[in-house]
């Protein structure tokens, strides 16, 4: 059997900067440069652009681009198999919707193939595929067209659509009118309800609310159940664990791992590489910040014995190292850290000047280590936020920091599966006697 996507050697390059030229002259030196890049690729064999209805290619020189250029994906390769739940999982700015870009043909490759066997619905980003001027009806059928359904196996659908969307009282109002997690509840209904062959599912869900997020997983379940395929991108791991047998991880704009979901979140969270990978860079990671003057670059895990360990476990206590550089001397420092639950809700947060303490710091490389209530987190997925600042300003915030999923060397898999909630509390139990 063919896979029902193809990818070989996909490239994608950007040019970063100013696009127009402001004067004739910066326009015909710009159209000299590219013409000159062009002569280049087609004298190393380069060729145009073809396409149709299964295949995207372009094939020019893959050699080093020029300053204000940029690689959003180089030299990526898998394939997937009918029927198949793929996550795509990495960092911000990994290539993850690039990638989704390209097999929807919204964008075009600069080099490499792209072949698709079948019917696409893709949900990438909010309002993606509808006209703002049209009504939510019209939109359903002008989607289910793009898709090649007839009007007649639309109207079959259209009741089914509204129902999953609970949008009905404004079925007929413009959707520039309709707010963001409402645009997503119809796009989602739309493209999960007129039964494409493969769909392509972004990060945009994370706009609907927790009820409706769930919703939609249970219906990505069920898409796959009848044969269908589905790539998903994702940062929570749970989501993508609960509905995907295999994961491809992107980072830096290739592929780093591709194989079983649960080695690949591992890979993804920082237990890949053998487990040798100890130290977390946060230099990727989008920043909420007003000055340079500090900057986080790293954390560490720890045991209580201060050993590095590159994973969380519960049976034993776990502390992290959070590295950051001052380059200009501020005053009455504070850190603080939170920590979120992959389905967005607060587990806890502290700072340092909970213990009544702010400090002054020169120009220099600083570490401070707190301790990570492990042993009273469930065998979940966790996000930690870090900041630095004062009263005044916020020197460094990042937030969405994927933790290595949480550990249980020696507990009963059977036990676990039946508790729930968020946390486990130290509650202690009584005697059970007979009254």
């Amino acid at each position: 059997m063919k896979p029902i996507i193809e990818v070989k050697g996909l490239s994608k390059r950007y040019k970063l900067g100013v696009f127009n030229a402001k004067t004739l002259r910066e326009e015909a030196e710009a159209f000299l440069a590219r013409l000159g890049r062009k002569k280049a690729e087609l004298a190393v064999g380069g060729g145009p652009l073809s396409v149709n209805s299964s295949q995207v290619t372009r094939h020019p020189s893959l050699s080093s681009a020029p300053a204000d250029e940029f690689w959003a994906l180089r030299d990526v390769s898998f394939d997937v198999q009918p029927g198949e739940v793929i996550g795509v999982i990495g960092r911000n700015g990994a290539g993850k919707s690039t990638l989704l870009k390209i097999l929807s043909r919204i964008t075009e490759p600069t080099s490499g193939e792209a072949r698709i066997r079948g019917r696409v619905a893709s949900l990438l980003e909010v309002g993606t595929g509808f006209h703002p001027e049209l009504t939510g009806r019209e939109n359903i059928f002008l989607n289910g067209t793009i898709l090649g359904m007839t009007k007649a196996e639309v109207q079959s659908k259209f009741d089914q659509i509204v129902d999953f969307a609970e949008i009905e009282k404004f079925i007929d109002t413009p959707v520039k009118r309709y707010s963001s997690g409402m645009y997503v509840r119809l796009a989602f209904a739309v493209a999960a309800h007129l039964e494409p062959e493969i769909l392509i599912v972004d990060e945009v869900l994370a706009v609907g609310d927790a009820s409706f997020q769930k919703k939609c997983l249970g219906k990505m379940k069920d898409v796959a159940g009848h044969g269908r395929t589905v790539l998903f991108v994702s940062h929570n791991m749970q989501a993508v664990k609960q509905l995907c047998s295999k994961a491809i991880v992107i980072d830096n704009a290739q592929i780093r791992f591709e194989g079983d979901v649960h080695e690949a979140a591992a890979f993804y969270l920082g237990q890949g590489s053998g487990g040798q990978n100890v130290t977390f860079d946060l230099a990727a990671y989008p920043r909420n910040r007003n000055s340079t003057e500090v900057r986080l670059e790293n954390f560490a895990l720890s045991d209580e014995t201060g050993a590095p360990v590159c994973k969380i476990s519960r049976d034993r206590e776990v502390m992290i190292r959070l590295n950051f550089k001052v380059t200009l001397p501020v005053k009455d420092i504070d850190v603080a850290v939170a920590l979120t639950h992959s389905e967005g809700t607060r587990i806890f947060s502290e700072c340092f000047s909970d213990e009544n303490r702010t400090v002054d710091l020169s120009p220099g490389d600083y570490s401070i280590t707190f301790t990570l209530p492990s042993k009273y987190l469930k065998l979940e997925c966790y996000f930690l936020a870090i900041s630095i600042f004062n009263e005044g300003k916020i020197y460094d915030f990042i937030e969405g920091i994927a933790l290595p999923e949480i550990a249980d060397e020696k507990s009963d898999p059977h036990l676990e599966s039946k508790r729930w909630g968020l946390v486990r509390l130290p509650v202690k139990w009584g005697e059970l006697v007979k009254n």
